[in-house]
């Protein structure tokens, strides 16, 4: 597989370019594109998709959720999306529902 590198351009405000030249001049860095390739894996590594399973059906995911919040007490919906694997928007639904339905302490 050949990979083919493409240039990604941004512009920066004073203090950020401040900070990442400190960066760079304290050899944290080889240069200010060393710093930007790597925010951008970093920023690209703590971006995962979620692919909503199809065979989960919205009964399955409420009780899959409300488990989760028994077993943990308290958690933020993200956290219960991510390790559930589900849907954030699916989940903010559903601990709403629960909450209303006072199955669920406070949201």
């Amino acid at each position: 597989m050949t990979y083919v590198n493409k240039t990604v351009g941004t512009k920066v405000t004073s203090n950020e370019y401040e900070k990442i030249t400190q960066l760079v001049e304290a050899g944290i860095y080889l240069s200010n594109s060393d710093f930007a390739r790597e925010a951008i894996r970093d920023k690209l590594r703590s971006i995962e998709i979620i692919k909503i399973p199809e065979d989960v059906d919205y009964e399955t995911a409420k009780k899959e959720v409300l488990g989760y919040y028994e077993k943990y007490q308290q958690a933020y919906e993200d956290e219960v999306a991510d390790d559930l694997e589900l849907d954030l928007k699916l989940v903010m639904q559903i601990t709403e529902e629960l909450a209303k339905e006072g199955r669920l302490g406070e949201v």
